[in-house]
């Protein structure tokens, strides 16, 4: 297997940066199509626990104004072989007011990259 195929390593990372962006400005849209459709998959949130594509499509439309705005400080995206990478990151939220991670699996699915589970989790608040 080949770790960290560049090709490989490349495509997932502009997979990532689209979603990351479509989170920043709340394009459900994008959003929606990044993630695998699918009963299985699933996403932990810092309150919410998703299961299937029903559940987390549902999530996003009822959240107001979207995801609160980030800068990422570290970033790890990592491909085994061809169709499978994990992307993880920390970050700090707009105006310094709390730290978190995120992690997430992407597998190639035949209509691309797509995400099969995440994982968002806040570290600590700031007073």
């Amino acid at each position: 297997m080949i770790i960290d195929d560049p090709a490989t390593l490349a495509e997932v990372t502009a997979a990532f940066h689209a979603y990351e962006a479509a989170l920043m400005a709340n394009d459900i849209v994008v959003l929606d199509g990044l993630f695998w459709e699918s009963p299985l998959a699933l996403r932990y949130g810092v309150g919410e626990r998703l299961y299937g594509t029903a559940e987390i499509q549902a999530f996003r439309k009822a959240r107001p104004g979207g995801s609160p705005q980030r800068r990422i400080v570290r970033k790890s995206i990592t491909t085994f072989g061809k169709d499978f990478a994990t992307a993880n990151i920390e970050f700090i939220r707009e105006g310094g007011v709390a730290t978190g991670r995120q992690s997430q699996c992407w597998v190639r699915l035949p209509e691309g990259w797509r995400i099969t589970a995440a994982h968002i989790s806040v570290q600590r608040e700031f007073s």
